[in-house]
């Protein structure tokens, strides 16, 4: 961690029936960072202060992970998207600006076509929105090889059990294999993530997410719309995507057609020479680009 993160706070945030553990830090305009799979707020541990310079900073660990909350039920994206509405209200604020990573971008995306109303602009780092992300799911062959895990974790059981037993090896993989810019995690980095999958609880909640995306629920709810962009409510707040050009996870052709689900000012901005992990990658370009885009 950083010198700065003497300043940061850690609490715990009650909403839509759970609490959250937060780490916050700044004053002014409520800025929620949202991390992604299998992470924690950690994972924003080189936004926090030069955001909190100019914004009130406030990270959750998302339903499941780490420190907050793990119940059984509650990790479709109706859900999650509560979660973060509440954050916000029972922060005591009416809105915010909503930054999101991976899974954390999922959320965000979706609590953009839901609750308009909350939000002042969305960011979103190498995060499709979750209808573009199941059209490409069914039509691309790559972005299947890509998914390859995501469909493995619809066992159920069988994975958590094999991550456990190769935790270490497992997040070496995905974190400093993955990473195009390799400095981009030290072994303390991978410990700090290993010690926090390794949390009672956390593996199950974590991969809950990945099967209720793919449930045969999810699945009939979107086939069953006559076509997916005209039944998806548009977002309506200027938005942000950042997107790590050589991400080995998701398919840049990604980003192709984003701009139906946004009926506002849109920037898509991507970065070469950097992969999946982009706001630890380059941190330094990310947090360029966010105050930028925030501030304006």
């Amino acid at each position: 961690m950083t010198a700065s993160s003497t300043a940061w706070q850690h609490c715990f945030v009650e909403t839509n029936r759970i609490r959250l553990h937060c780490v916050t830090q700044g004053e002014g305009e409520l800025v929620i960072l949202l991390h992604g799979f299998p992470e924690f707020w950690y994972s924003w541990r080189h936004q926090i202060p030069a955001l909190a310079k100019h914004f009130k900073v406030v990270v959750p660990d998302l339903r499941g992970y780490n420190d907050s909350d793990k119940p059984a039920s509650g990790y479709d994206l109706d859900t999650l998207g509560q979660d973060i509405r509440g954050l916000i209200e029972n922060l005591g604020y009416r809105r915010a600006h909503l930054v999101g990573h991976d899974w954390g971008g999922t959320i965000a995306w979706h609590v953009a076509q839901t609750f308009p109303h909350l939000l002042d602009r969305l960011a979103v780092l190498n995060a499709p929105p979750p209808q573009r992300f199941l059209q490409e799911l069914v039509s691309n062959v790559d972005q299947v090889r890509r998914s390859w895990y995501l469909l493995a974790f619809q066992v159920p059981g069988l994975p958590e059990w094999l991550i456990r037993q190769n935790l270490r090896l497992f997040v070496k993989n995905l974190f400093q294999e993955q990473a195009v810019r390799k400095g981009a995690f030290s072994a303390k980095d991978a410990a700090i993530y290993q010690a926090a999958l390794a949390k009672p609880g956390v593996l199950a909640a974590a991969l809950s997410y990945h099967r209720q995306l793919l449930s045969p629920q999810a699945w009939l709810h979107h086939l069953q719309r006559p076509v997916w962009e005209a039944a998806t409510p548009a977002v309506t707040v200027p938005t942000l995507v950042l997107w790590g050009e050589e991400d080995a996870l998701l398919s840049r052709k990604l980003t192709e057609g984003i701009d139906r689900w946004v009926k506002a000012p849109l920037c898509l901005k991507t970065i070469p020479d950097c992969g999946h992990w982009i706001q630890q990658e380059v941190p330094q370009t990310v947090n360029r680009e966010l105050l930028n885009f925030l501030r304006c």
